[in-house]
């Protein structure tokens, strides 16, 4: 009996290239929440799986998030027939003698995360004569401004969570009622610290580098170019330049995606799927008055609307909705393993991001431009010094070296989100799904050790000195850092990148001071791990499988060929393990090559090490993959990095 079909997913099938097809696409995921939703409307339950807030909060999650694409919808002067349903649900979730009353906002509150989208349809779509808030009774106004104008005297993180309270007070403005105004651009001007350069924000304490798709898509720059929009007329310096600093963060995202519309998987809350993609449309939104505020970029509207367009059919093509057309918590497929402790059943739904350009009407240029290719004057190595990334594109591959970030706070798998040596589009990371064995750990792009027989493994999670240097190599730049796994242990890492010599290879240079013994084990990327049957991958074929070899390893499956080489004379010993199911973000099966070294206490060792990577979509790879990994580079032309 053949297996069950997977899980349909409701934007397959839709083309996803014009303003109808994005209208049918949201409301194809809105529609299935009806079945989730309390009578009064106010909470939608999608499932089981608990958060570290309660049960109140997560619901409304499911209630709030999927304005951020309805509103867009509305705004734009399109319909839904479930639009007075949430309607229906902001009055009986602020009215504290309802059933379905969403609690009194306390400090810290996930509520004041879900004000946000709530602030945005309340904005967009609550005033003026066709807006839904004069419908309201007076004591129906009094409980919605009670309730979010509650999170005034409250307590928030110092974080992107600021913006939440900017969207409540500028909700309130927008409806004419009481706001704080002081809180307003008080919450403002203290946002406007954590402001870097080249268009990025650092997402809390000074002290942490956390430049990940917080600073721009899903927090940050979204909100700096909604409010700009939204706040145009009273705050019109601000507003300019938070629109300057969208064009400077441009020059960066734009390397964070390949042709085939694929981000790069980075950070937290990766859940939050095509949420990835959120930037380009609200782009679009806060240049939307043509004479006013134009475009003055190198990339034309057709280039925007083609990065967006990609993902979202990208996205069309993954299993990652539920049989009943609800989103799942995962990436590319259902996977709970590398989630935070805030990621309930409906989070998933801050997505809806997506929609921004909904709000703009059909003569916008955004949607009257013809969809434009990936660009080919890209550049194809591009030093990122603010974020401290260095994105390639070559060899087809599109993917960033890192070093330097971490999350300023206990963060479940943090090593494997911020500290592996490089990130992915095409072959994702792996996240540990246990804490005994190699297997478990899954350390692809990392370096793991081990002074316990290898039973636990260390990676890096910290690495304060990091930076990007110049140097006069194949390169041109590097990426360096350093940290100590153990106070008598200092590793020091320069990350050097691919050439147009040896466009599928970067280079991993090592120098390891041991003040104990302990075990070595460092990954290549991990790829998925079966052959055309379904079964695991077999010893190479001569068409797939994998080769274990002493300093020399790689393997080759439907996803394309990954592999990692020692340059140097220093033994190492190959090995492709098969790591943990479901560890990876882009596929549940996958093996992952490795090299194996010991240390002896009081060893210095320097490893200059080549990675490979030929993903399936580049133009003939089954061909030539082999050829490529046959001419790999020479450790005498990385001497001046060591």
């Amino acid at each position: 009996m053949p297996p069950p079909p997977p899980p349909t997913n409701p934007l397959s099938g839709n083309p996803l290239r014009t303003r109808g097809n994005l209208q049918e696409a949201l409301r194809a995921i809105l529609t299935p929440l009806a079945a989730f939703t309390s009578p009064g409307g106010a909470q939608v339950r999608l499932g089981e799986t608990a958060v570290h807030y309660d049960e109140t909060a997560a619901n409304l999650e499911g209630f709030a998030r999927p304005l951020w694409g309805l509103a867009s919808l509305l705004g734009g002067g399109a319909d839904f027939d479930g639009q007075q349903k949430w309607v229906d649900g902001l009055k009986a979730g602020t009215d504290p003698e309802s059933d379905e009353y969403w609690g009194e906002v306390r400090d810290r509150d996930q509520r004041m995360v879900e004000m946000c989208p709530m602030g945005y349809w309340l904005a967009l779509c609550g005033p003026g004569e066709n807006g839904f808030w004069k419908d309201f009774s007076g004591k129906e106004k009094s409980n919605v401004v009670a309730w979010f104008g509650s999170v005034n005297t409250r307590e928030m993180p110092n974080t992107n969570w600021l913006w939440f309270r900017v969207f409540a007070n500028l909700a309130l403005k927008k409806l004419g009622a009481v706001h704080s105004a002081e809180k307003l651009v008080a919450d403002l001007d203290h946002l406007d610290t954590f402001y870097d350069s080249q268009g990025w924000s650092n997402d809390g304490p000074p002290d942490t580098l956390q430049m990940d798709y917080y600073s721009g898509p899903f927090a940050i720059q979204t909100s700096q170019l909604i409010y700009s929009k939204l706040a145009a007329d009273d705050d019109p310096e601000r507003c300019k330049e938070y629109r300057q600093r969208a064009l400077m963060y441009l020059e960066s995202h734009i390397h964070y995606f390949d042709p085939q519309g694929r981000a790069i998987p980075f950070g937290r809350s990766t859940t939050y799927r095509f949420a990835m993609a959120a930037f380009w449309g609200a782009l679009a939104f806060a240049f939307s008055d043509p004479g006013r505020y134009e475009l003055p970029h190198t990339y034309g509207w057709g280039v925007i609307k083609g990065f967006l367009l990609r993902n979202l059919r990208w996205w069309a093509q993954q299993p990652i909705f539920t049989p009943s057309g609800t989103l799942t918590i995962g990436y590319a497929y259902p996977n709970m393993y590398f989630t935070e402790n805030y990621n309930s059943p409906a989070s998933p739904y801050w997505c809806m991001k997506a929609f921004f350009p909904l709000a703009l009407p059909e003569s916008h240029p955004f949607w009257s431009a013809e969809e434009e290719a990936y660009p080919t004057d890209l550049e194809s190595v591009a030093a990122l010094t603010t974020p401290l990334h260095i994105a390639s594109h070559l060899g087809g591959h599109t993917f960033i070296l890192s070093s330097g970030q971490a999350c300023h706070y206990a963060l479940k798998a943090t090593q494997a989100k911020y500290g592996k040596f490089a990130y992915s589009s095409a072959f994702g990371f792996s996240v540990p799904t246990g804490s005994f064995s190699l297997e478990q750990h899954a350390i692809d792009s990392m370096i793991g050790l081990s002074d316990d027989d290898g039973e636990t493994w260390k990676t890096r999670r910290l690495a304060p000195e990091a930076r990007i240097e110049a140097a006069e190599g194949p390169a041109g730049y590097h990426l360096v850092s350093k940290w100590f796994p153990w106070p008598d242990v200092e590793i020091e890492n320069r990350l050097v990148p691919p050439t147009d010599k040896h466009p599928n290879w970067h280079v991993r240079i090592h120098r390891v001071k041991a003040g104990r013994k302990f075990q070595s084990a460092e990954g290549a990327f991990a790829i998925y791990g079966q052959e055309a049957s379904g079964r695991h991958l077999p010893p190479f074929n001569g068409s797939e499988g994998y080769d274990e070899a002493e300093g020399s390893v790689f393997a080759v499956s439907r996803a394309g060929a990954v592999g990692i080489v020692e340059l140097t004379a220093a033994p190492r010993r190959g090995e492709v393990l098969r790591v943990d199911p479901n560890s990876n973000l882009m596929e549940s099966r996958t093996v992952l090559p490795t090299l194996h070294a010991d240390f002896e206490s009081g060893e210095e060792k320097v490893f200059v090490t080549a990675v490979f990577a030929v993903p399936e979509c580049v133009p003939g790879w089954k061909e030539s993959w082999r050829k490529a990994w046959e001419q790999r580079p020479q450790v005498e032309d990385y001497k001046m990095y060591i």
